[in-house]
């Protein structure tokens, strides 16, 4: 959208998740938290996006992407100050301004759309995005007019009386028009309890100066859910991976225990794959269609599973492509490995990929065999149809030719 810009909001401590890490950057479902915001930006149309940063801002902008513009906010003065440091690249706009916060890793495409069809709908010169819940605590209250119209948002510490019992509250996610939002900043004055300035002041500022302000209740009070805490962070991992999960059962996926199962959220999985209890399949991992994966498997960045594959129990793939019909049952590890087609893998294979200084590649042709407990000393290459007897050790830079068969420590070719 040509008249539709998005500031996110980023800059501040976490003091709560007691972390070196940027608070944003904790992983939700293998994807840290300020991904879904900005995924959700992408999917509305932001035109331009601007990240507001500050407390360790080095580590955020690494993780940013090129094509967003990045803002520092040089003091930690509130989400006011914050969206005012941003000023200088909205002096000749006169669209409309998108404003969330960087740690709400639950709100849905689907709710900032409306957002931004019932503000332009309405001429609005703020929409602001509530959820009422049943513990309203540490949390902004809408503040309601008579006739039911927003008229302040109290923030929680400011909250007194009947006020502490408004279950309507501010998810954090707003529209304005350029504007009347830059020139509302200037005139917010400082909470002197917590010596902050308050975007939320804002409502209250327009009400008095008869400007409208219009508000959506989202269907789903969780996508209000901000993640200040471990606790918090782990609700949200729970929630997102259920999400993840009904969207591959909905595909034709089979996952037997759901509960168990933890799946990320960029992964591919085939047509009448099941998935056992206790696997977790991370990141940029894709299955073929008619695989079974688990129970205990691990399914690691960068593996690719053919078609008709069997990862069993106790078994860990790793930057590893397995080949349709290929055996993988229990207790092995492949790392740096390319694996043919119906191939087996025996109890207790592993891949030593590495030598201490560099990931090395092991190659097994087709319709190989690998005996249990052999131990595969990369870089080394496993011939078609080639065997490795039980107990052996394939030495660095051994090559098995085709139908040939290994066995021993170091393994030899058996004639």
């Amino acid at each position: 959208m040509k008249d539709l810009r998005a500031i996110i909001l980023a800059a501040g401590k976490g003091t709560r998740m007691k972390s070196d890490i940027p608070k944003v950057l904790h992983k939700v479902c293998g994807q840290p938290i300020i991904q879904y915001v900005l995924d959700v930006v992408k999917a509305v149309g932001s035109l331009t996006t601007y990240v507001v940063l500050g407390h360790q801002i080095d580590k955020v902008k690494e993780y940013l992407p090129s094509d967003l513009v990045a803002v520092e906010q040089k003091k930690l003065l509130g989400t006011a100050d914050a969206v005012r440091s941003a000023e200088k690249y909205f002096k000749n706009y006169r669209g409309d301004v998108l404003i969330l916060c960087g740690d709400t890793p639950l709100l849905s495409k689907s709710t900032v759309r409306n957002i931004i069809r019932k503000h332009k709908s309405s001429k609005a010169a703020c929409t602001v995005l509530t959820a009422v819940v049943h513990d309203p605590n540490g949390y902004g209250r809408i503040i309601r007019s008579d006739s039911g119209v927003a008229m302040a948002i109290r923030e929680d510490k400011d909250a007194v009386g009947l006020e502490r019992n408004i279950a309507e509250i501010n998810v954090g996610v707003y529209c304005f028009q350029a504007k009347e939002l830059f020139a509302g900043l200037k005139e917010i004055k400082l909470n002197h309890k917590k010596k902050e300035f308050y975007l939320t002041d804002i409502i209250e500022l327009f009400a008095r100066k008869n400007l409208k302000v219009v508000t959506v209740e989202t269907e789903d009070s969780q996508e209000g859910l901000g993640v200040n805490t471990r606790e918090d962070l782990a609700t949200a991992e729970t929630i997102i991976r259920q999400k993840v999960l009904k969207d591959f059962m909905l595909s034709g996926v089979t996952i037997v225990d759901p509960q168990t199962t933890y799946i990320d959220r960029h992964c591919q999985i085939g047509q009448d794959t099941t998935i056992r209890p206790f696997t977790v399949i991370e990141n940029n991992v894709r299955v073929g269609k008619r695989c079974i994966i688990g129970p205990f498997a691990r399914l690691r960045p960068g593996a690719r599973i053919g078609n008709d594959v069997e990862v069993g129990n106790f078994t860990e793939v790793n930057r590893s492509k397995l080949g349709d019909q290929t055996l993988m049952k229990h207790f092995s590890y492949l790392g740096d490995a390319i694996v043919g087609s119906g191939v087996n893998i025996g109890a207790g294979v592993v891949t030593a990929n590495f030598d201490g200084k560099e990931k090395n590649t092991t190659h097994i042709g087709n319709k190989a065999f690998i005996g249990s407990d052999s131990v595969l000393v990369a870089p080394v290459k496993i011939g078609k149809k080639a065997v490795i007897g039980a107990g052996s050790v394939v030495t660095r830079g051994k090559v098995i030719p085709d139908n040939k068969k290994a066995f021993g420590v170091p393994a030899r070719i058996i004639e």
